[in-house]
């Protein structure tokens, strides 16, 4: 039974059913979840005049800061198991498999809220799927639930 789930997470609330079935997964083996949101890094930010408006490390740490304030919340509504955040930047394929070896994770769970998102060839889902050394769950949440 996995003891380490990573659970990546993009700009939108995971399916309530989603969170439901994690919670009772990990809950049952005992795991440790670490919630991981990968962001795309930033340069500085200049307006029209070509004058700096914020500076790359600071959107960083503003990015940051939003995101971990994201996982939070959703790592509320996960009932009962100890949950972690995490957030990374860079491409977020490359980070998720870095985070996964990194967390020793043995079950990576992938929420896609299409049907056309998970079979688009090239992308993120089959960057995982191909590399890495964990299992991976693929779930689809009801339709009605979907983002």
């Amino acid at each position: 039974m996995a003891k380490r789930i990573l659970v990546p997470i993009s700009h939108h609330r995971p399916a309530d059913s989603l969170l439901t079935m994690l919670g009772d997964l990990a809950r049952g083996a005992g795991a440790t979840m670490r919630l991981l949101h990968v962001a795309a890094p930033t340069t500085n930010i200049v307006d029209d005049d070509g004058r700096v408006v914020a500076y790359a490390d600071q959107e960083w740490s503003r990015i940051e800061a939003e995101a971990r304030d994201f996982l939070e919340t959703i790592s509320l509504a996960i009932d009962g198991p100890a949950v972690e955040t995490a957030v990374g930047f860079g491409d977020p394929g490359d980070g998720i498999l870095e985070s996964a070896r990194e967390f020793g994770a043995d079950l990576i769970v992938l929420g896609v809220g299409s049907r056309r998102r998970f079979l688009r060839v090239g992308g993120i889902v089959e960057q995982i799927l191909r590399h890495a050394e964990a299992p991976v769950a693929v779930i689809r949440p009801g339709q009605h639930e979907t983002d």
